[in-house]
């Protein structure tokens, strides 16, 4: 009988591990040992080749991390680290359905994937993820959500323009029934609706990686 792989999963910090938590438990993907949330994207890819390279840590490792303001900048940032820990094929750019790439075969790696959040494709954080998310129903609402965030005084803005996705998402959920529910239990309640098809794109991927 083959050993059981050990699946783990990186990610930034709390709220991508509550919402990634929730989100595989809604969409059948399978049991993964550790989600880690690493303190934020600088810890997380400084440490990353320690943690590839250490035995122990995992046989299927998955990555998720925003993009931020410049996605070709981040996902350098991140192949760079990859190159060095010993990944020879890693692609110029991400795949639009997620990137998982085996180890060669003469080094103790192990087979990874990426997912640039919000979609490989874009600049932007989880919380622009999350507004895939919000259902149909609350497009009106959402609307309005956005009407009063970009409507914030002039000297009261105290927030930048990366985290005003974060701001729309957490007012969203303020103004739902049960206000404030946090990020992942906002899922489960459904006030964000885990069956969009960008949904299906990420849970695919991480099916893709540990399920081969």
């Amino acid at each position: 009988m083959p050993p059981v792989k050990k699946r783990v999963l990186l990610v930034e910090g709390p709220d991508d591990e509550h919402v990634l938590k929730h989100l595989c438990g809604n969409n059948g993907v399978p049991h993964l040992d550790k989600i880690a949330a690493c303190g934020g994207v600088d810890c997380l890819l400084e440490s990353l080749s320690v943690r590839l390279k250490a035995s122990e840590f995992g046989d299927i490792v998955g990555l998720i991390v925003d993009a931020d303001i410049d996605i070709a900048s981040r996902w350098q940032a991140v192949r760079g680290r990859l190159m060095g820990a010993g990944y020879e094929s890693v692609p110029g750019q991400p795949f639009d359905d997620g990137t998982i790439l085996d180890p060669p075969t003469d080094k103790l790696l192990p087979r990874l994937g990426i997912w640039i959040m919000p979609d490989n494709r874009s600049d932007g954080i989880l919380e622009d993820f999350l507004r895939f998310l919000v259902p149909a129903r609350g497009a009106k609402l959402l609307g309005h959500v956005e009407s009063c965030v970009a409507a914030i005084p002039d000297g009261q803005r105290l927030f930048g323009p990366l985290a005003e996705p974060k701001a729309i998402v957490h007012t969203w959920l303020a103004w739902q029934k049960e206000p404030g529910k946090p990020l992942g239990t906002a899922i489960t309640a459904r006030y964000l609706d885990p069956e969009v098809p960008e949904v299906d794109t990420l849970v695919n991927w991480l099916k893709r990686l540990y399920l081969f």
